[in-house]
């Protein structure tokens, strides 16, 4: 059953319009469809616009967000398969822009990369086919344990999905927990790298 209301676009207020563009049509494969002095508008699909930019005449500089700041977190992009997401991720790295931190929440295996203006973009596979089974996972003792996951890294993912590991293998926690890498949570809430 199709979503109703069904998400559109995300609009972000920015004073760095050209940053801003370039890096979304890079990170989302996209393009922009119209821009002028007041404002942008990017797609990457069959939509008109999925992210928009608002340019102010007289902008502020810009001031990173502290991790107490009220702002939207992080908005997130789903690929339909983990081969997919990490030809994003290779594509991505090739061009310089990596992630800020890599986390297995368990439902999603997810990778959040911030933009010019510090905001955290998203790009996620999901663990599991139907809605129900993700809501079930989430209800568990695994997610109750740790709402967020463990973090794991990128190359690693990449080498072993290439050495043959399944996606179901690698959406285990369990696969990003043998890593011992540290807690993803402060790199989500402080910046990341």
């Amino acid at each position: 059953m199709a979503a109703s209301p069904k998400f559109a676009h995300v609009v972000f207020q920015t004073s760095q319009p050209q940053e801003m563009r370039d890096w979304y049509c890079t990170v989302l494969d996209g393009h922009v469809v119209y821009s002028d002095e007041a404002l942008s508008f990017i797609t990457f699909d069959e939509e008109h616009h999925r992210v928009a930019l608002l340019h102010p005449p007289t902008p502020e500089p810009f001031q990173r967000k502290t991790p107490d700041t009220a702002a939207m977190h992080h908005v997130a992009y789903t690929f339909d398969n983990l081969d997919d997401l990490l030809d994003r991720y290779v594509k991505l790295r090739d061009n310089g822009v990596l992630p800020a931190v890599c986390i297995a929440h368990g439902v999603t295996t997810s990778l959040y990369y911030r933009d010019p203006d510090g905001n955290l973009v998203e790009m996620q596979i999901d663990r599991f086919a139907e809605p129900d089974d993700a809501t079930a996972y989430m209800r568990g003792p695994e997610y109750a344990g740790d709402s967020v996951g463990p973090s794991f890294d990128p190359e690693k993912l990449l080498a072993d999905r290439r050495a043959g590991a399944s996606t179901e293998e690698l959406s285990d926690r369990s696969w990003a927990l043998a890593q011992e890498l540290p807690d993803p949570m402060g790199q989500l809430m402080h910046g990341g790298n």
